[in-house]
């Protein structure tokens, strides 16, 4: 199993970015996924995950209305599209994989997880 995030960078705020998570070694279309993201010295903290047919997401109270999580199931990835972006959201973003049987927004309830990429929010 292995899953790569790309798309981060340094960006002013109120700028966009879409991260992309690309997957393999598993059945994509079968898993829920779910987006975090991590400051030093702080916990992971819950971004947004989606269904595996793409149709059921949620989202944590903090990027709500700005951020967009979607996949695409024929390409075996998941993408987060974040608007209105703000100093706040700098973080290292990563993209994991919940464990079948699992719900909920913890940590706990992912099995696999990217390396993760730097988005900097910064004037």
């Amino acid at each position: 199993v292995q899953l790569v995030e790309s798309g981060g960078g340094l960006v002013q705020p109120g700028s966009s970015l879409r991260l992309s998570c690309a997957t393999s070694g598993f059945t994509f279309s079968s898993y829920n996924m779910g987006w975090f993201r991590q400051t030093p010295g702080k916990e992971r903290e819950f971004v947004a995950l989606i269904k595996w047919h793409g149709v059921i997401t949620q989202y944590g109270d903090s990027v709500e209305g700005r951020f967009t999580i979607s996949r695409d199931n024929a390409k075996n990835t998941m993408y987060l599209q974040m608007n209105s972006l703000k100093p706040e959201d700098t973080a290292v973003y990563y993209c994991a994989r919940q464990q079948s049987a699992y719900s909920g927004t913890t940590q706990g309830a992912y099995d696999y997880w990217g390396l993760g990429t730097q988005v900097t929010v910064s004037s």
